[in-house]
């Protein structure tokens, strides 16, 4: 007898919808457990057989990936736009899971490529440093946006200086901002 588990996975932020089917595509069981590292491997490890375990990309996809990798015999992650199936009926979390589920058993899954961890830091820093250059760029449009609109001239780039101020020129700095 096949001991394969197919278990499929609809993953929130405070929950996460767990189906599981077997090798032949009956659906067995479903749970609903938290979306929290210890309890889902806890749930993963009190299944029994071989488990192949799958879930939609997301933004947890990556944590979960790592997370489950080295507990399940076969990880996918797959893209939600290409699961046709889950889109003809109502939607709700428990009628996804299950098709979900019966999709992995026959094979019909479109896995999204989460493997290569190396490159995942460089990415985040990256993404990190344009989030930052823009936020750069955006508060010092509107620094210049407040000077052109209190009338108050400057040239280039004196604006984002920074200067050493004695109490009377701060003051007198916070007046023309103001304009008082």
């Amino acid at each position: 007898m096949n001991k394969d588990k197919y278990v499929a996975m609809d993953v929130h932020k405070a929950s996460v919808v767990v189906g599981m089917g077997d090798a032949a595509g009956k659906y067995i069981t479903e749970a609903i457990v938290e979306t929290k590292a210890s309890t889902l491997l806890d749930f993963i490890r009190g299944m029994s057989g071989m488990m192949h375990l799958t879930f939609e990309g997301g933004t947890q996809s990556a944590w979960l990936y790592d997370l489950f990798k080295p507990h399940v015999a076969e990880l996918i992650v797959c893209d939600p736009r290409r699961n046709k199936l889950l889109e003809e009926d109502s939607k709700g979390d428990r009628i996804d899971v299950q098709k979900l589920s019966e999709l992995f058993c026959k094979g019909m899954l479109k896995p999204v490529y989460h493997g290569d961890h190396g490159t995942r830091a460089l990415k985040e820093l990256g993404h990190n440093y344009e989030s930052l250059v823009s936020d750069r760029t955006r508060v010092k449009n509107r620094l210049k946006a407040i000077y052109r609109g209190r009338g108050i001239s400057y040239r280039g780039a004196e604006i984002y200086q920074t200067f050493s101020y004695s109490p009377g020129s701060f003051t007198r700095h916070c007046w023309l901002l103001h304009g008082i």
